[in-house]
């Protein structure tokens, strides 16, 4: 697989097309192969920064559903790619980036030779369908670019994109049987009955929109598309799977099956006929509305006019090159500045445009609304990204932060249950997870002074949200001071977060001046300690009579009362007030052992044998990077009179846990979290609470860094002594300062100036 890697790694290098004028050309460092392995769940296709369209090959489909039940190997194809499958079924418009659940996978297209097939075939007989063998050796994957040779076929495919518009190019063999599918039955986490209707309208010989209406994670989401062809085609045709159905009007009298413009039904695949020359090129465009068909041609028309495929390329990889010089860094190493920016690359896909050029954009109760002021986003894993992804975009997305906080504003205005977004996507909440995680994210933005909207108004909906008494033990919570196992079920979990959310309202509104309401959720933000167990040393599930569970295993990750996460590691789960936490548990003498040994103890596979979305590679003794809920606790030293080993276990975490390769991640990026924490633990340091303007210090991986900011000031970081041995830090800078304290204000980073590091290899102990 390195060797394999390291030839495609080869290919990466750009041409300078998308390079600023004297700049150095950054895109090459990013590799959208990585994490398309085992827990990765990336993609590694073309789009843009936060780009509506995410066009990519899918290897395989796998049907959710399996003789009624789960299929457990469909979660490898989370995001529709897996690098150790040989063959391509084709590539379609919309994929999630690093999520352990799915959706997506819409309009799939492929381009064959030969007898017509409408079957994508299987993996074990590939013959059999439209779909194609590849290698690896023909395969080139770049931010806006991919391509790769269908063997089958003969054909070159290449892909790239604007933000809402997927713009492919396949350069064909000499063919009189050449053809062009596009698969309106294909789709990630699919099943039989997921298609709720598709309907296709045929303009004319080479332009065609419809719709597609599914039933998945998101219940109700309709996707408009339009799709034009370089040339026209010389027939079309199309099939329908769907079931048999008592009533079906009068359309029998037509045969639909070739050459009739006008199709609906719940399973269609389409095919368009070419006769093609040798090395002749066919090119589509691939527009995507929330809206309509008219939006789709609107976003088709305004972003991709003409047919120049380099120069779409070229834009695309332009706009990445601006996005990553936001953070331009020198590192030790290659392999550190590949991490790096990979991580900015996977950091920058999401939340998504979801929105027509015009601002319109289909709302959570299925109206068409209008973005005014600022553009509407979607996909959001807030359960993973309000921890590191969403106040990395307070410091280097700003604009785009405060309005993907307006953009769950507007959300909420439309929620029949009057709620802020758990997890979002296409107008839909999926309700995927526990607490309530976009009030993090907005009383951040207003906290760090971030917020160009009404932010009393964003604390009232932050406030109706906390106090929803139906939604998943909040009624309990809020009377009993903690959320009861025997009533529901991860009740730890949720006791810890929804007390975290609480500190943050709590914060929000003493910056806005409501006392009243600071008042109220401080004291909810202290509920945490209502489930520790001082007997245990442990955070444990509470029964509604007051008394702790009897039955507990503190290793365990079934029906212990968590979520993703045991009690060894949610235990530590205070970021609001890891001093009081410490305490609790004995003071620096007991705690700081016990956290040691979170790293450093041995954690028998039965603990995680079941947890499909964990393995061995994602785990450091007890800590599981792979999974948010321990994501701070490296930094929680800080807090004891041992910081030098918040230092060391996050250098060890830098290296162990990332590596630039198909299988290089340690975990699901979950929409950039994971590769958020990698950022800021490069910089040298981290949010452990979002909601404070505090960030802890750990250790820098870079020689240097320099952070441009969007009010036109720049924050730089320099290292000293920079290697892989000189972990700790032995002193800092603040502006010519000395910084004696672990923690760096965000008003430092957005004044602009500069922090020194100077590393040693000797832990600095405090005397």
């Amino acid at each position: 697989m390195q060797r394999v890697f390291a030839v495609l790694l080869a290919v990466l290098s750009l041409s300078g097309n998308a390079q600023n004028k004297g700049a150095e050309n950054l895109v090459q460092y990013a590799h959208p192969i990585v994490g398309t392995q085992k827990m990765g769940h990336t993609f590694p296709g073309a789009t843009v920064p936060f780009g509506a369209v995410q066009l990519s090959p899918d290897t395989d489909t796998l049907s959710y559903e399996q003789d009624g039940k789960y299929n457990p190997d469909v979660y490898k194809y989370c995001a529709g790619y897996q690098y150790e499958d040989k063959t391509i079924v084709g590539f379609s418009h919309t994929h999630f980036s690093g999520t352990g659940h799915s959706d997506l996978g819409d309009f799939l297209i492929m381009p064959t030779t030969g007898p017509l097939q409408l079957n994508p075939g299987t993996t074990a007989k590939p013959q059999s369908g439209y779909r194609s063998v590849f290698s690896h050796n023909s395969e080139v994957a770049e931010p806006a670019y991919y391509k790769v040779k269908l063997d089958d076929h003969n054909i070159l495919a290449e892909l790239t994109a604007t933000n809402r518009v997927g713009f492919h190019q396949y350069t064909f063999p000499k063919s009189d049987q050449a053809h062009i599918i596009l698969d309106l039955m294909a789709g990630i986490y699919n099943y039989p009955d997921k298609n709720v209707w598709t309907f296709v309208r045929v303009e004319n010989d080479s332009l065609v929109t419809g719709y597609r209406q599914t039933n998945g994670w998101a219940r109700t989401r309709t996707v408009y598309f339009a799709l034009q062809f370089s040339k026209p085609f010389r027939q079309y045709g199309s099939r329908k799977y769907d079931k048999k159905q008592a009533y079906r009007g009068f359309w029998g009298r037509f045969d639909q099956t070739k050459n009739f413009p006008d199709l609906g039904g719940e399973q269609l695949r389409m095919y368009f006929d070419f006769n093609t020359t040798e090395g002749e090129k066919i090119k589509l465009k691939f527009a995507l509305s929330p809206v309509s068909t008219e939006g789709a041609l609107q976003n088709l028309r305004t972003e991709a006019p003409g047919w120049n495929f380099d120069q779409i390329k070229q834009q695309g990889q332009q706009q990445w090159q601006q996005e990553l010089s936001k953070v331009v860094v020198q590192a030790p190493k290659r392999e550190d500045k590949d991490n790096f920016y990979t991580a900015l690359y996977h950091a920058f896909l999401s939340p998504t445009t979801y929105m027509d050029v015009d601002g319109q954009y289909r709302g959570l109760d299925q109206n068409t609304h209008k973005a005014e002021g600022f553009t509407n986003y979607t996909t959001f894993s807030l359960w993973d990204t309000y921890r590191a992804l969403h106040p990395l975009f307070n410091i280097v997305q700003p604009k785009r932060n405060a309005d993907m906080a307006q953009s769950m504003l507007a959300h909420f205005q439309q929620s029949a249950e009057h709620m802020l977004p758990v997890w979002s996507h296409y107008a839909n909440e999926n309700w995927c997870m526990i607490g309530y995680h976009s009030v993090p994210v907005i009383t951040d933005a207003i906290v760090k002074g971030n917020a160009p909207f009404d932010a009393n108004k964003a604390l009232d909906a932050c406030v109706t949200t906390a106090r929803q008494q139906w939604y998943d033990g909040i009624g309990l919570y809020t009377k009993l001071g903690y959320v009861p196992e025997d009533k529901s079920g991860s009740s730890v979990s949720k006791t810890l977060e929804y007390a975290y959310d609480d500190w943050c309202i709590a914060q929000a509104a003493q910056k806005l001046g409501r006392q009243d309401i600071y008042q109220e959720f401080s004291k909810r933000a202290s509920n945490w300690q209502n489930v520790y167990d001082a007997s245990i040393g442990f955070m444990r599930p509470r029964m509604s009579d007051g008394s702790f569970r009897k039955e507990f295993d503190v290793l365990s990750t079934n029906n212990q009362g968590f979520i993703e996460g045991n009690a060894w590691n949610y235990s530590l789960y205070v970021p609001q007030d890891p001093a009081k936490l410490i305490q609790l548990m004995g003071g620096n003498k007991r705690f700081v052992p016990h956290l040691d040994s979170l790293f450093t103890m041995h954690l028998p596979d039965k603990f995680f044998a079941e947890t499909e979305d964990i393995t061995r590679d994602g785990i450091i003794g007890n800590y599981v990077h792979g999974n948010e809920p321990a994501h701070h606790a490296a930094y929680l030293y800080n807090w004891t009179d041992q910081p030098w080993k918040t230092q060391e276990r996050v250098r060890m975490i830098l290296k162990r846990m990332y590596h630039p390769t198909p299988d290089g991640l340690g975990g699901n990026d979950d929409c950039g979290q994971m590769s958020a924490w990698y950022i800021f633990s490069a910089l040298g340091f981290y949010p452990v609470a979002p909601g404070s303007e505090d960030y802890a210090i750990g250790s820098p991986a870079v020689q240097s860094a320099t952070l441009r900011l969007e009010n036109g000031k720049t924050f730089t970081i320099q290292t000293k002594n920079q290697s892989d041995k000189n972990v700790y830090v032995k002193q800092m800078t603040l502006n010519g300062k000395p910084l004696t304290r672990p923690f760096l204000k965000h008003s430092d980073i957005m004044q602009g100036g500069e922090l020194v590091f100077t590393m040693t290899s000797r832990p600095v102990v405090n005397k």
